[in-house]
């Protein structure tokens, strides 16, 4: 039987690990080059809601599994995402860590160790997201306006211990649960976005000026970059922005041209596991032999090749022996699952 998936809700999410990967890569790559091009102030752009909308969307499907059992719950929102980290933070370290070139092995492995208990590198995203299903869970019984608005509090807190788990958890979770509370008010959001495009493309551009508006003045207060950093003010350009881009993914599936942004929504995990090796690879290669001296096209290069690499090592990998990459063994789950539950976790899955 074809799978069933939702086609907005997979060019949301292919729309914000592109974000993601796009951050990674021009940054980097404007800072060897010491340069800034479009890709930059794209990035600039997005930084408002790029992060808070990934979480925003994460929550979205919460409902359908909160009330499960702690075993079956626990398989898909805790163990599934170890899984891929612990894998992928093994990989990572092995090319971070220097031991091919001479590194002294007791702070190679000391900062394997750490990575315990302070995500490593770009894979915080997949430590702190079973933290939150956890939580909610554990908090299911609070009345959801109380909950939200400690959630808000704490985001506006801007608390700062120095640790990435606390500090991020402080920061996002409030977007995590926004999803998950306003569910139906997002899937009414999409559907109104596809019934009335011209009013949706109409609210998009008024959006998008403001939202360049608060990405790019100053902000007025000591200790804050722009307007859209402020305390409050990150709270509504994190939830305006997480709206935008659900109506413009919901535009999106009316487009035949935009299938590739569905692919990449499907396989978003893929992606942003693997993303930082085609990344660098792309990077070094691209600086240490001269190939592109415009700070835009080297940008966009190493870009499409952090996005596109993970995909073809997936495909390339579905079936043969490095399928663990992907795709969870079945020895690394706690029980086995339904067919409604397998169903859930895949259009839920990052």
């Amino acid at each position: 039987m074809r799978e069933s998936r939702i086609a907005w809700v997979d060019n949301a999410k292919g729309m914000s690990v592109i974000l993601v990967v796009m951050m990674h890569s021009a940054l980097g790559v404007g800072e060897a080059m010491g340069d800034e091009g479009l890709l930059h102030w794209i990035v600039a752009f997005a930084k408002p809601f790029r992060i808070p909308g990934f979480f925003f969307i994460a929550g979205l499907f919460l409902s359908r599994g909160i009330d499960r059992d702690w075993r079956a719950y626990l398989d898909t929102k805790l163990v599934h995402f170890a899984y891929f980290y612990f894998l992928w933070l093994f990989v990572q370290w092995l090319f971070k860590s220097g031991l091919w070139s001479g590194a002294d092995p007791l702070n190679a492995f000391r900062q394997l160790a750490l990575a315990t208990i302070e995500p490593f590198g770009t894979l915080w995203f997949i430590y702190l997201l079973p933290i939150f299903f956890v939580v909610a869970k554990l908090l299911r019984g609070v009345p959801p306006p109380i909950l939200l608005l400690a959630a808000a509090l704490l985001e506006t807190a801007r608390i700062e211990s120095g640790w990435t788990a606390p500090d991020e958890f402080a920061a996002r979770f409030f977007f995590f649960l926004a999803g998950h509370m306003l569910a139906p008010q997002v899937f009414a959001l999409a559907e109104s976005a596809r019934r009335a495009p011209r009013a949706a493309l109409t609210w998009l551009l008024g959006w998008a000026a403001a939202e360049a508006a608060l990405a790019f003045s100053p902000a007025p207060i000591a200790g804050y970059s722009t307007l859209a950093s402020l305390p409050l003010v990150s709270l509504t350009a994190g939830l305006a922005g997480a709206a935008a881009v659900i109506a413009g993914a919901a535009l999106a599936c009316d487009l035949p041209a935009m299938g590739w942004l569905r692919y990449c929504g499907a396989n978003s995990l893929a992606i942003y596991l693997g993303f930082f090796l085609p990344m660098a690879a792309a990077r070094k290669l691209i600086l240490d032999h001269d190939l592109v001296a415009n700070v835009d096209m080297a940008s966009l290069i190493v870009t499409l090749t952090a996005v596109g690499g993970p995909l073809l090592l997936q495909k390339m990998t579905k079936r043969g022996r490095f399928h663990f990459l992907f795709e969870r063994p079945a020895c690394f789950r706690l029980a086995a699952r339904s067919r409604e539950i397998e169903r859930d976790a895949r259009q839920e899955a990052l």
